[in-house]
């Protein structure tokens, strides 16, 4: 059934997950932050834009939002131009933003206090699996909101998954980018022994993909690595704003992250190296030049 939505935040995520929204025939008002965006964006696929999150959430049964942080959530949400003053009691707000569960919790308080809904729903998959609606969501929330938001949310993933109460969809995202982290640096790190041993890197991946070895970053990233090539794909300034987040949480939880700790601090080697908006992969870029 049709929905009547409003999407706010139109970056390299935002803008395709709100095409795919209109796609498949739901109803459609944007904001961003740079009017611009939100102009070339009702261009290129049709709907509304509004000048302020309040607008665009007005009347709305479901508000998505996919911004840069906890503050940029924050902005798009409170005050008297942010979503929670447009919303009609009873509508739900769906955060893609990847943040903190702190944020997420803080977030449902207020707007429980409002009488409206919220779920934390960050996606994995980059750019790619945004344009290609072939997103993961991992959901905190009520279930009950989460079977409202799943058919929705379906136009743009692949795999929609309720994780547990608020907060429990970033807790999921963190494991997520901590498992990345450790991946890629091993893979940079066998990638860069093959070439040191001589070994041909496209046979090589070939072969043992096909193992216990294998992996998306493998078949996705290791040609890439291996030709140098690192300005595409999850900017290395958005892995490290994760990382952040997981090792703060990791603080509060007590876990210990002895890899993620060493692989953030890598990735802070090559922003050093002007790299911050290279692919995540370019912790290749530390072993192949000195």
């Amino acid at each position: 059934m049709s929905k009547k939505v409003a999407f706010l935040g139109l970056g390299v995520m935002g803008f395709p997950m709100a095409g795919h929204l209109l796609k498949a025939g739901h109803q459609v008002t944007v904001y961003n932050r740079t009017p611009a965006r939100a102009a070339a964006w009702v261009e290129k696929h049709g709907g509304k834009s509004a000048a302020t999150p309040a607008e665009a959430a007005k009347d709305a049964e479901i508000v998505f939002a996919c911004v840069g942080n906890d503050d940029d959530l924050r902005s798009v949400l409170q005050g008297g131009k942010g979503a929670f003053a447009g919303m009609a009691k009873g509508a739900l707000f769906v955060d893609h933003t990847t943040a903190s569960a702190e944020v997420a919790r803080e977030s449902a308080t207020i707007a429980g206090e409002k009488g409206l809904r919220f779920l934390d729903a960050p996606v994995s998959g980059g750019q790619a699996g945004a344009e290609n609606g072939k997103l993961t969501v991992m959901v905190g929330g009520a279930e009950a909101d989460f079977d409202q938001a799943k058919p929705v949310i379906d136009s743009y993933a692949r795999a929609c998954i309720l994780m547990g109460p608020v907060g429990s969809g970033q807790l999921a995202k963190m494991v997520n980018q901590i498992c990345i982290a450790g991946l890629v640096q091993g893979l940079s790190e066998g990638m860069n022994f093959a070439m040191k041993a001589g070994l041909d890197t496209t046979r090589l991946v070939d072969c043992i993909s096909k193992g216990a070895a294998g992996s998306w970053q493998m078949e996705n990233r290791a040609p890439t690595m291996a030709q140098g090539k690192f300005d595409f794909g999850f900017a290395v300034n958005w892995m490290r704003k994760d990382l952040s987040i997981c090792l703060e949480e990791a603080k509060r939880n007590g876990a210990r992250l002895p890899v993620t700790a060493l692989v953030d601090q890598f990735y802070a080697q090559v922003q050093a190296r002007g790299g911050g908006r290279w692919d995540t992969s370019s912790l290749m870029h530390l072993l192949m030049k000195d």
